[in-house]
């Protein structure tokens, strides 16, 4: 039974005071991505003239996770080595991170959203570099962020969100399907918008919007493996929790979409485990606590 209530729609719930402003130089990276004109002299540009993100930039470049052999030094060396794409998605993933409130909201950890957000981000671009999708960093940035309304939504909707989160642990069902029913719209809806309003690319907006949707994109086959990625990455266990409660769903979801069992997962799960933790202090964040292979032996 639908306990709809005011506000209903989005558009009252993330009016213009609401939504925050992403940095310039991550929209002038993001419009510069959606031409083929363009190379590492253009993109070195808006992170040159932002001293900040030059300096995360070079960090990124000089991590562990890419392990070069020398240090780089230069912003159009870092875009030759790397790519543009990967450069692009770590901005985007940084101005994000920037300007997404931390809302006083009872269990909830902005760090664990975050968390979560990243291995989901990591588990899609590997899945689909592994079923040889197009632009597997787009999975990357659509996994990323598929998740990032959610603090807006508890920072203006907290006695709706208590109630969600308390039918969440006691039916234990996926937060989506109570938005739906409360709201008529869910988090990946109001990602998606948040996401239009910055004017990021369309592919990024549609992965986002979908992520909710695992079956219906399974049905959809070949044309809808890279959203399935994502959707999939969805249904990862959070890592503020101790049990996984959506693993059937998703097991079941990747033998569909793979065509293969669970040690390959098991494998996939390693990998991702180790680029998490290779990644996470790069975003001035915790490994998580219980790895995604622990999961499979639980």
């Amino acid at each position: 039974m639908s306990t709809a209530i005011d506000p209903t729609t989005l558009e009252d719930v993330f009016h213009s005071e609401v939504l925050p402003a992403l940095p310039h130089s991550a929209i002038a990276l993001l419009q510069l991505s959606q031409r083929a004109d363009v190379g590492p002299a253009e993109f070195a540009k808006p992170i040159e003239a932002d001293p900040g993100l030059m300096g995360q930039v070079l960090k990124f470049v000089n991590s562990s996770y890419f392990g070069f052999s020398r240090e780089i030094m230069s912003v159009q060396q870092s875009l030759t080595l790397v790519g543009s794409r990967a450069i692009t998605n770590f901005a985007l993933w940084n101005a994000v991170f920037s300007v997404i409130p931390n809302p006083k909201f009872g269990p909830f950890d902005l760090k664990s959203l975050w968390q979560d957000s990243l291995r989901r981000a990591i588990f899609a671009r590997k899945l689909g570099r592994n079923l040889k999708v197009e632009n597997a960093e787009d999975l990357f940035a659509g996994a990323l962020l598929q998740d990032m309304a959610i603090p807006l939504l508890l920072k203006e909707l907290p006695e709706q969100y208590q109630s969600l989160v308390e039918r969440r642990a006691m039916e234990g069902r996926r937060l989506s399907g109570l938005e739906q029913e409360m709201f008529g719209w869910n988090h990946a809806d109001a990602a998606a918008l948040l996401a239009s309003r910055w004017s990021l690319p369309q592919e990024f907006i549609a992965l986002i919007a979908q992520h909710t949707q695992i079956g219906d994109l399974l049905d959809q086959g070949e044309p809808a493996r890279g959203s399935a990625c994502v959707a999939l990455a969805s249904l990862l266990p959070s890592c503020s929790e101790l049990s996984w409660t959506e693993q059937a769903e998703f097991t079941q979801a990747f033998e569909r979409l793979t065509g293969t069992d669970t040690k390959a997962l098991a494998e996939l799960f390693a990998i991702v485990d180790e680029s998490t933790a290779d990644f996470a202090p790069l975003l001035k964040l915790p490994a998580p606590a219980k790895s995604l292979a622990s999961y499979l032996k639980s």
